[in-house]
């Protein structure tokens, strides 16, 4: 596996981590309206979150020095599976039979364009 694709990986992992910190930050928001959205802001996990998005960038843009965009984005959607299995298990969010069947859609197609560009 090239450093690309281990960034790519590293990516993926860290999204996830933001996504996750940011459903945490999200919790037992008192407040409606601007006030609620200042007060989940201001929480560390939303900022933990929001922190892991921009290194995940970084890993991402050097990913793309040598993976096509046209695979990159679409690999990137490995996010959706590790992310609906952990809000499934840690936040107990519904899991049904239509949402497993669109995730190994998506589980297949990004098999098969990583596939498709071994070597790069």
């Amino acid at each position: 596996m090239t450093p690309y694709w281990l960034s790519l990986l590293a990516a993926i992992a860290v999204g996830v981590a933001g996504q996750l910190l940011l459903k945490l930050g999200s919790d037992n928001v008192t407040e409606a309206g601007a006030g609620g959205m200042l007060q989940q802001l201001l929480r560390p996990t939303t900022m933990a979150g929001l922190a892991c998005y921009g290194l995940a960038a970084l890993f991402y843009i050097i990913a793309l020095r040598k993976i096509p965009v046209s695979v990159a984005l679409p690999s990137a959607a490995l996010q959706y599976l590790v992310v609906a299995a952990m809000g499934w298990v840690a936040f107990r969010e519904p899991f049904g039979w239509m949402q497993g069947l669109g995730l190994g859609l998506i589980l297949v197609g990004v098999s098969l364009l990583a596939l498709s560009t071994r070597g790069a």
